[in-house]
């Protein structure tokens, strides 16, 4: 049993919910990163998704296209990223560690090669946001070969038929993004969640996490109650950005964020 799935089981059997952030590696700048995921760790978070930069993220709102653009300054790409999750990996056994981004440096850097790395960094999930299923049987075989997980984005207008691929293709969780539109954009819609949420499960096996619309502790919350897992990324970027020239208050700031959305999910 994979990380991914030991830990949503564990949660299960407690009774509680995965709080999973989302950080974009490097920024504000390379050294943040890696001791930043271990201070989420320990502020409450189950599942770290960490954001491989990229240039032209197009299912990404300005917070966290501009989060990529400060990264990719500093020179973090995808084998960059690998080196972080390895270096998280050296005194983190336990949190499973999911990469998040788009296609184009996997088929850079090739299939097999991304998917060896991501072996030897230790990595547990890969989130491609751009990689339908119906194009992701070769890139699927190779990490499952090497016990990674593929996980999928299902969207508001997504129907039995393609929930069911998603269930058929994926692992370790599937990534229900609640609103229409890019990441920090709107407001949740509780009943539209709930709704979704129904035919989700009537049509997968695996847990569901939530995001696109996750902003503080009463949302997370909310989303807690109807889901297995609350993904929170831009309100957590945006203290990066509010605070560029004082990363520790920015810090300190994302952890005061996690641990208030730890209580009230756990409450």
């Amino acid at each position: 049993m994979s990380r991914l799935a030991n830990k949503f089981a564990e949660l299960k059997a407690s009774g509680r919910k995965a709080l999973i952030p989302f950080v974009t590696a490097g920024d504000p700048y390379p050294e943040f990163t890696v001791p930043l995921l271990h201070e989420m760790v320990a502020a409450g978070a189950d599942v770290i998704e960490l954001g491989v930069p990229f240039s032209d993220p197009m299912a990404d709102g300005p917070v966290i296209q501009r989060a990529s653009e400060r990264a990719l300054a500093h020179k973090v790409g995808l084998r960059k990223v690998l080196s972080m999750a390895m270096e998280f990996r050296k005194t983190d056994q336990a949190t499973p560690l999911v990469l998040m981004g788009y296609l184009n440096p996997i088929e850079m850097m090739g299939y097999e090669d991304f998917a060896n790395a991501a072996q030897r960094a230790d990595v547990d999930g890969v989130l491609t946001v751009d990689l339908p299923p119906e194009e992701a049987v070769d890139c699927v075989a190779l990490l499952r070969e090497r016990g990674i997980d593929q996980i999928f984005l299902l969207a508001p207008n997504s129907d039995a038929e393609r929930i069911a691929k998603m269930d058929a293709v994926g692992s370790g969780y599937l990534y229900y993004v609640s609103l229409k539109g890019v990441t920090g954009a709107g407001h949740l819609n509780t009943e539209d969640v709930k709704e979704k949420l129904e035919l989700i499960r009537a049509n997968t096996v695996l847990p569901v996490g939530v995001g696109f619309g996750v902003k503080d502790a009463d949302t997370a919350k909310i989303v807690a109650n109807l889901a297995d897992g609350v993904v929170v990324g831009s309100a957590l970027i945006s203290k990066i950005e509010a605070n560029l020239d004082e990363p520790e208050q920015a810090k300190n700031q994302i952890i005061a964020l996690l641990k208030s959305m730890r209580t009230a999910m756990d409450s």
